[in-house]
């Protein structure tokens, strides 16, 4: 079968495959590879060419790209394959599916290749060690890996048959938006009659310049582009079906069989009967698996400490259902008036001060609160010239039922029956544009278990009391707090999940040169 089906863990919207590969039978499928080499070399094939891709190199397998790969010669080599469940991830990021990622880059030193190997090196050190939540640290850290490819790969030129990345464009994001919509559409509409008329009028362009930014950015005319997609999807149902040459040419919106064959001999240098016969039987599927290693624990981690220096570690817990998405922008105003919050009202109610030492915290910083909702918090500090360098994040995780309920509780013993029998999960997202450089994050964070024991132990502190129980009073409302490093271009992703009702203070700030 050409196509693979990839199933992921409930909890984990990310698969992750690390071996030596001898062979990789033809694929695709439906979610986002990336392609990372920890060691020697590896041929990939997508679709008609074919790349050699040494250690250190990454490489972005879009969703639906037929693929395969295989050793060059005897040597043995480490391949990182992580693939993304864009279903999971659409949630957070509008048209992710549309999205086109190209890290195929001439600079192999480039610090954005750099921050996606980083990424790829803590999410793959994360499920290796698989510690308490390491599921929230694998996502986390999927987000900013999704952000910088955002950033920096949507950018891409066609140079000899290929795309690779143009960085001198990576300041256009609205032409990138646009040839993502463009090239979409046409892969959505190649198999009938599609004009360049079309598309220029879906896109409120004049044809001239639609057809001036098709081919700056392919190379191509747009007939031309139009023929390679069509061609390039021919190739499913040339490996995958029986359908006879005059029937795919048919379905793929060729007029005629000779267009199809003289198309398919300009990409694939032969005719369409003989790429069939020479590639058929060599398509993945349960009689022709993949011929590979898996790679050791041990194995992998040395791989990656010669990639990848300074890996770092933070943990955490599993993913939310309903998240909280909370995009900022610091090269645009983000200072405003904003209401009273919900949390500002629980959290100045005496019978709540068990619980507010997170909340106390932030108020202590005496910051510009930039954002808030009924449960978060969101503040900046600014430096002398007025530009913002560090964000604290506050939220609490309780329902608007839950938080009216705590507005009337008069007594500990409701308190505690309150809180007990919250179980819900709550997730907020924050991703803050125009951040850039290298950051120290500080998390803070009470769980609904020291929440419990804190206004349990409340007012244990006389001499009516034993040593033991005070100084047990004292351990319970103990926080977790963690730290991490980590560089980041254009955009820093921070997630917070909270299980039950509890709290989290997150700073993040940037790290200053010495």
């Amino acid at each position: 079968m050409l196509k693979e089906r990839i199933t992921f863990k409930s909890e984990l919207p990310v698969n992750v495959l690390v071996a030596d590969i001898e062979e990789y039978p033809i694929h695709f499928h439906d979610e986002l590879e990336m392609v990372f080499v920890l060691k020697g070399h590896v041929k990939l094939r997508n679709g008609y060419y074919n790349y050699d891709l040494k250690q250190g190199d990454i490489f972005t397998l879009n969703d639906r790209e037929i693929h395969s790969f295989s050793r060059i010669g005897n040597q043995e080599n480490m391949v990182m394959l992580l693939q993304m469940d864009l279903t999971y991830f659409s949630r957070y990021y509008n048209n992710l599916k549309n999205n086109f990622f190209v890290t195929d880059m001439e600079d192999d030193d480039d610090e954005s290749l750099d921050i996606l190997r980083k990424f790829l090196a803590k999410i793959m050190m994360d499920i290796l060690e698989k510690g308490f939540g390491y599921e929230q640290k694998v996502i986390e850290s999927t987000h900013n890996l999704i952000a910088s490819l955002q950033a920096d790969f949507q950018y891409f030129v066609m140079e000899d048959g290929r795309f690779v990345n143009e960085a001198k464009k990576k300041g256009n994001k609205i032409l990138a938006g646009r040839l993502n919509r463009i090239t979409d559409y046409m892969y959505d509409n190649y198999y009938r009659k599609l004009t360049l008329k079309e598309i220029a009028e879906k896109e409120h362009l004049s044809i001239y310049y639609l057809s001036h930014v098709i081919k700056e950015a392919t190379g191509l005319s747009f007939q031309d582009l139009l023929n390679f997609i069509r061609v390039e999807e021919s190739e499913k149902l040339l490996l995958g079906t029986g359908k006879r040459i005059g029937a795919i040419a048919e379905e793929t919106g060729f007029s005629a069989v000779r267009y199809y064959i003289k198309h398919f001999e300009t990409w694939f240098h032969m005719h369409p009967a003989e790429y069939r016969k020479k590639f058929t039987g060599k398509v993945s599927g349960r009689e022709s698996g993949a011929r590979m290693r898996r790679a050791t624990p041990a194995e992998i981690e040395e791989a990656l400490k010669q990639q990848v220096k300074g890996l770092y570690r933070d943990y955490f817990f599993r993913n939310a259902i309903k998240p909280i998405i909370v995009d900022l922008d610091i090269d645009k105003e983000v200072s405003g008036t904003f209401g009273k919050v919900v949390m500002d009202e629980l959290m100045e109610k005496n019978i709540m001060k068990p619980v507010s030492a997170p909340y106390i915290m932030m108020k202590n910083l005496k910051e510009e609160i930039i954002t808030s909702g009924d449960n978060y918090l969101i503040s900046a500090k600014k430096d002398e010239a007025g530009e913002i360098n560090a964000l604290s994040i506050l939220t609490y995780n309780f329902s608007q039922d839950l938080g009216r309920e705590l507005g009337m509780v008069s007594s500990k013993e409701e308190l505690i029956n309150s809180l007990s029998v919250y179980d819900s999960e709550g997730e907020i997202l924050v991703r803050c544009a125009g951040m850039t450089g290298d950051f120290t994050i500080s998390r803070y964070r009470i769980s609904r278990q020291n929440c419990l024991m804190a206004i349990d132990s409340s007012g244990i502190h006389d001499k009516s009391h034993t040593a033991r129980e005070i100084l047990r009073g004292k351990l319970a409302a103990m926080p977790v707090v963690e730290f991490e490093e980590f560089h980041v271009a254009d955009t820093i992703s921070v997630r917070s999940t909270i299980k039950g009702f509890g709290a989290e203070l997150i700073l993040i700030d940037k790290k200053t040169a010495k």
